[in-house]
């Protein structure tokens, strides 16, 4: 390992001396000379050594600064996920399933921007420029001013950039990326980290926004290494199930607004269409009240959504029952059942259990335990809950109900779709003219008692 070198400068000055001195030959100043230790140190030539960078100016946090400027796209459900429009020198990384929509939302989003007068450069690395054409003749977006590229050398497209300078720029896809410095294959690891580096500091360096597409696996994680997603400022998740015409656009990560906001999408002939109201379109096809359906008042981001939970609860032959769940948390659906049957004394051993929600939303918040508990003993007891009541509340392993956030957005949400009834935790703050009949619970017992009479 190679010794650190130590400095003597000048504090006048500047100079830099091998040894030290009393006198500074360079200004002539007395006892100026001061030692000085290298910036960093390190095995041979990896140690920062002894050369000074520049000095940084620092502010306090008191220092006001304007917040970043914003494009709107036009598209309300897309400027809601991004936190209110695009940000300039911004970095975007939208993920999803194959086949889901991603390159047709990214060519909308790109129509839309360059209608309100940004310039645009679309890049794909998968489809021929042809092929792209098609898509956009598909979705009548032809006299779009959009510029076209099929290119997958990352030192050809970043010169690209920097002569046209646009103010958006879409690589379609991050995975076939590939740099001629780094020597392994493209959608390797090092390749797509050094791709998304170089992408994301030419954004910075230029102001261009860049929005990247992302390969996932079968998990559903973006491919490749996970350092891609810290470096970008915003990443988006494009979902949804391929027998529903939904997509629900999720930001999970954004640096310029909130996270865990979505957009609703429905898809059509003629591509996305916004679902300005989501939650009538999930409930637009219930029907009756029927056993194990209920309907969760929920929270995505800043915006409430009613959405269905649908159980089925059946005698199994089976040693081990059936639990398949769809669009909830498998191991969460566990816990329930182990709650209602160590404090609510109901069990469900022999049967098996089936949970679903309606429409192929997929729901995270635990505010939803209650509305799942319901639907499960709504199936057991084969008595069907009034249709115009919403359930929410979060459900302890003690079996007390635990009050959750925006309780009254919830309750907004659920007069203007025509609910005139809730169940809730009984800490919840709600006001009483909420224009909804609340029932207040205060634990699992109370709840099964009340609404099903079942022990």
């Amino acid at each position: 390992m190679a010794k650190p070198v130590t400095t003597f400068t000048c504090s006048n000055c500047g100079a830099t001396h091998k040894k030290w001195s009393g006198r500074c030959d360079e200004c002539g100043e007395w006892n100026t000379i001061r030692e000085e230790a290298p910036l960093g140190a390190g095995p041979g030539k990896a140690a920062l050594g002894s050369a000074k960078g520049r000095k940084l100016a620092l502010k306090d946090l008191r220092t006001k600064e304007a917040p970043p400027p914003r494009q709107s796209a036009g598209v309300a459900e897309l400027d809601r996920v991004l936190g209110g429009g695009l940000v300039p020198a911004s970095a975007t990384l939208v993920g999803g399933d194959p086949g889901i929509g991603k390159s047709t939302l990214l060519l909308q989003a790109a129509a839309a921007f360059a209608r309100q007068g940004l310039k645009v450069i679309y890049v794909s690395g998968e489809e021929a420029t042809a092929q792209v054409r098609m898509r956009a003749e598909r979705l009548g977006l032809s006299d779009s001013a959009v510029m076209l590229a099929a290119e997958t050398n990352l030192r050809d497209i970043l010169t690209t950039l920097e002569a046209e300078q646009p103010d958006l720029a879409i690589i379609d896809s991050i995975q076939t990326m590939w740099l001629d410095t780094v020597d392994s294959a493209p959608g390797s690891v090092s390749q797509v980290r050094a791709s998304a580096h170089e992408l994301t500091t030419f954004a910075k360096r230029r102001g261009t926004a860049v929005m990247l597409v992302g390969h996932v696996t079968k998990e559903g994680q973006i491919a490749g290494p996970r350092v891609v997603e810290h470096m970008v400022d915003t990443v988006l998740y494009f979902e949804g199930e391929r027998g529903h015409q939904f997509r629900i656009l999720r930001s999970v990560k954004n640096r310029f607004g909130p996270a865990d906001e979505i957009g609703v999408f429905e898809m059509t002939g003629r591509g996305l269409a916004e679902v300005p109201n989501p939650s009538a379109l999930f409930l637009s096809d219930r029907e009756q009240p029927a056993p194990g359906s209920v309907v969760f008042a929920g929270i995505e981001g800043t915006r409430p959504v009613l959405v269905e939970f649908q159980a089925l609860v059946a005698p199994s032959s089976l040693s081990q029952p059936r639990r398949a769940v769809v669009g909830w948390d498998g191991s969460r659906l566990s816990m329930i059942l182990a709650v209602l049957e160590a404090r609510a004394g109901i069990s469900f051993q022999g049967l098996d259990v089936y949970l679903n929600i309606a429409g192929g939303m997929r729901i995270s918040e635990p505010a939803a335990d209650l509305a799942v508990a319901a639907a499960l003993l709504s199936a057991r007891e084969d008595s069907a809950l009034p249709r115009e009541t919403v359930v929410f509340g979060e459900l302890s392993l003690s079996g007390a109900l635990r009050p959750v956030s925006q309780a009254e957005n919830r309750l907004k949400e659920a007069v203007k779709l025509g609910f005139s009834s809730a169940i809730a935790p009984a800490g919840c703050r709600i006001a009483d003219n909420a224009g909804v009949a609340v029932q207040s619970m205060a634990d699992l017992p109370t709840f099964v008692g009340d609404v099903f009479g079942a022990g």
